[in-house]
């Protein structure tokens, strides 16, 4: 069971509340506040999506389709300053959490249980993230000195320490009003990797570096980085044991993970002073990318290997973005005038970042033309609005998730996205006036699926929910809900390489009520060779069965009791 972290904060230590145990509640769509879903019936299930609800249930509800798919993560969470309300309330069952948290309490300067509140409106938002983030993926969370620390540590408790890639402050504000002692002009973005082995980040388009400093190889432009071993902290080779192993270099200069000549010479990571050390990638990683790899002779170690450097599109000469982010366009001053511009030279919102800002964010995470990134506290849109940006500049496809609960979701939020798409007559950039283009889903929660609604018959979900719900627990894929209806008479729902999914299921008493809801002889058999014509096992879902374990297991079938059990055997 994964530790659960505790704040020492004023005297009384509090645990971080879970509530991942949320019931989970289908994605409802609505087409006349969409651009482009079809119909209620059949919403584009890779359309980019505007959902309004609590992000703690909308990020569940996305999990059974997105999970380990989004490539970037960027939110902007309440920064608990002290100096506005929000509003903890996660409507959690427990009497004493209920007790504890004051529901719906509002949270400012005179609670002095502020920090512990925000921190437990962020873990299981954060949990849930996580498990959306892609193995190559990347989190973004943006805050200022009120909660910098706490969010810090509450990163690292969920991701690891060892996910940490930095902590960056960025000048939102140069012309700030003097407080008591300084111009508080920067605010910070903490940075953090699915896994740092696997991390995916680009370098940044510049006019700094000229020409005649890059060298050319078959593949393109590149110049000399840093040395392959790790230097600093954690450089040790009983720090990552599994990091230290040798490289060979044989005579012509080339390199593997294997040796294949006598002549070959064995390079392993030492430091200078003669202490065992590790290598900065890992032997994957090393055998994936060993056109990557410079190698230059060394009097101690016979050989250095250091990586390269490259630009980061074509030709476009690129250097590693800095740790402080600065652009004039970056400013909190860019961001309320791109707002006014879009709502004819209304202020619609407040402190909304600016474009250009979360753009470089997506480049610098290298958020590829088709990948997917989620913003769970979408405020304006303006992460929608950056992506569909990029996709105007490459002619991409990149895809946002957008998720705000407040009453502004649709006139707001959407209505940004919607007249950005179309085009702002009066904008000064032109891509902005023509319009970005691109479409969305905008959905609400529906009812949830939950244990006792079902066995009572109270909360029965539609095919499709239950389906992706069961595909997701049950088997851990992830599938659009839309994508999954009733194939064929014994309700064929999906197939896999190896495995076909029924689900014998209707949101109707009568029909659970009736032998059609059961696994029967005559319904297994047809089962059992439509799967094995196809190569599969099959994996059935229903209220019920009249087979024994001994036929199942013949047969090669695996049942799986729905929590609905009103059939009853006449």
């Amino acid at each position: 069971m994964q530790r659960v972290p505790t704040l020492e904060f004023k005297g009384k230590q509090h645990v971080y509340a879970h509530h991942l145990s949320v019931p989970y509640r289908p994605l409802v769509p609505h087409p006349d506040k969409s651009i482009g879903a079809a119909s209620a019936d059949a919403p584009s299930a890779d359309d980019n999506l505007i959902v309004h609800g609590d992000n703690l249930h909308a990020l569940k509800a996305l999990l059974p389709r997105y999970a380990g798919r989004v490539k970037c993560i960027y939110i902007d969470p309440p920064y608990n300053t002290g100096s506005q309300e929000w509003v903890y309330n996660d409507r959690v069952n427990s009497p004493l959490m209920q007790a504890w948290l004051k529901e719906a309490k509002p949270v400012d300067d005179e609670d002095l249980e502020r920090h512990d509140k925000w921190l437990c409106m962020m873990w299981p938002r954060l949990q849930l993230l996580k498990d959306l983030l892609a193995d190559n993926g990347s989190i973004f969370v943006s805050i200022d000195d009120h909660e910098q620390w706490r969010l810090l540590g509450l990163l690292e408790e969920v991701f690891g320490n060892q996910n940490f890639v930095a902590t960056l402050p960025f000048v939102q504000n140069l012309a700030a009003r003097p407080g008591k002692w300084l111009r508080q002009v920067h605010e910070y973005v903490q940075v953090f990797a699915k896994n740092i082995e696997h991390v995916e980040f680009a370098m940044m388009a510049t006019d700094e570096e000229p020409v005649s400093d890059w060298e050319r190889d078959e593949i393109g432009y590149y110049r000399q980085g840093y040395g392959l071993i790790r230097t600093g902290t954690g450089s040790r080779r009983e720090d990552r044991p599994d990091l230290h192993f040798p490289v060979f270099v044989s005579t012509d200069g080339s390199i593997s993970l294997e040796r294949s000549s006598p002549s070959d010479t064995e390079v392993l990571p030492i430091h200078s002073n003669g202490d065992e050390a590790r290598w900065m990638w890992s032997r994957e990683k090393i055998r994936r990318s060993l056109t990557e790899i410079i190698v230059k002779p060394h009097t101690k170690l016979g050989f250095q290997l250091i990586t390269k450097v490259r630009p980061n599109i074509g030709e476009t000469f690129s250097i590693k973005p800095r740790s402080l982010w600065y652009k004039p366009e970056y400013s909190a001053s860019n961001g309320t005038n791109t707002i006014k511009t879009v709502f004819n030279g209304q202020r619609a919102f407040d402190f909304p970042k600016a474009p250009p800002f979360l753009a470089d964010i997506f480049r610098f995470a290298a958020v590829g033309p088709n990948d997917i990134v989620l913003d769970s506290f979408a405020g304006s849109g303006t992460t929608a609005h950056a992506v569909l940006a990029l996709n105007k500049e490459d002619g991409g496809n990149r895809k946002f998730i957008l998720v705000e609960c407040e009453d502004y979701a649709d006139r707001i939020t959407a209505e940004r996205v919607r007249r950005v798409i179309r085009g702002v007559p009066d904008a000064r950039d032109a891509a902005l006036r023509e319009g970005l283009g691109g479409s969305f889903t905008y959905c609400t929660l529906g009812k949830p699926i939950e244990i006792e609604g079902m066995l009572t018959g109270a909360a029965l979900p539609p095919f499709p929910a239950l389906a992706a719900y069961l595909l997701h627990t049950a088997a851990g894929i992830s599938a659009g809900e839309y994508d999954l209806w009733p194939q064929d008479q014994d309700g064929l729902f999906y197939t896999s390489d190896t495995h076909d999914y029924y689900l014998l299921y209707k949101d109707d008493e009568a029909y659970l009520r009736s032998d059609a809801a059961i696994l029967n002889d005559v319904r297994g058999k047809r089962i059992r060779e439509a799967s094995r014509a196809r190569g599969r096992k099959a994996i059935v879902f229903g209220a019920g069965k009249y087979l024994g374990q001994r036929e199942l297991t013949d047969w090669g079938l695996t049942f799986s009791q729905l929590p609905y059990q009103m059939h009853r055997t006449e």
